[in-house]
């Protein structure tokens, strides 16, 4: 999500989803699209720790901080980590679309549904595709290969042979 929409979200955005567990379910400021987003468990964790901070507004998730302090502090985070990359709250959006889904086999289309995006295009951007992503994903399909050419009177042998 962006900064602007983590800080307007509230307890209305949290529901119940058809998998009976928590989602975010509001409009993206933007674009005025609405979006759900199911909430794994870090993520309800955090909303659980701030749910009685002294000041955090009562109708609102989070205490109110700028975008430069939040920024500030994911910096101090980077450097206690010893993480030499710019970080700001916009790279772990991108970091999320790209080395948490994207990467981990979330559809491209499921990816840009969760971040809000209008066309297909804009998520398009954030879909580098990752060396260790096409290696994983020939496999899978070496796989699958290798199982439909065992059940076939071709042999593996064959086509290793063939020149094609």
């Amino acid at each position: 999500m962006s900064y602007c929409d983590i800080m307007d979200l509230s307890e209305d955005n949290l529901v119940l989803g058809i998998d009976r567990k928590y989602w975010i379910s509001t409009r993206r400021m933007k674009t005025k699209n609405s979006f759900k987003l199911p909430l794994v468990g870090p993520a309800l964790s955090i909303i659980k720790r701030y749910q009685y901070h002294p000041k955090r507004e009562s109708e609102k998730l989070f205490p109110r901080i700028s975008n430069q302090k939040l920024n500030s502090y994911l910096k101090e985070i980077a450097d206690a980590c010893d993480i030499k990359k710019n970080v700001t709250f916009h790279v772990a959006r991108y970091t999320f679309a790209t080395t948490i889904t994207l990467s981990n086999g979330v559809p491209i289309e499921t990816v840009s549904k969760i971040l809000g995006h209008t066309k297909l295009a804009t998520t398009q951007v954030y879909a580098r595709v990752l060396d260790k992503k096409i290696s994983e994903d020939m496999s899978g399909l070496e796989s699958i290969l290798e199982t439909k050419f065992s059940d076939s009177s071709c042999d593996k042998e064959d086509l290793r042979n063939s020149n094609f």
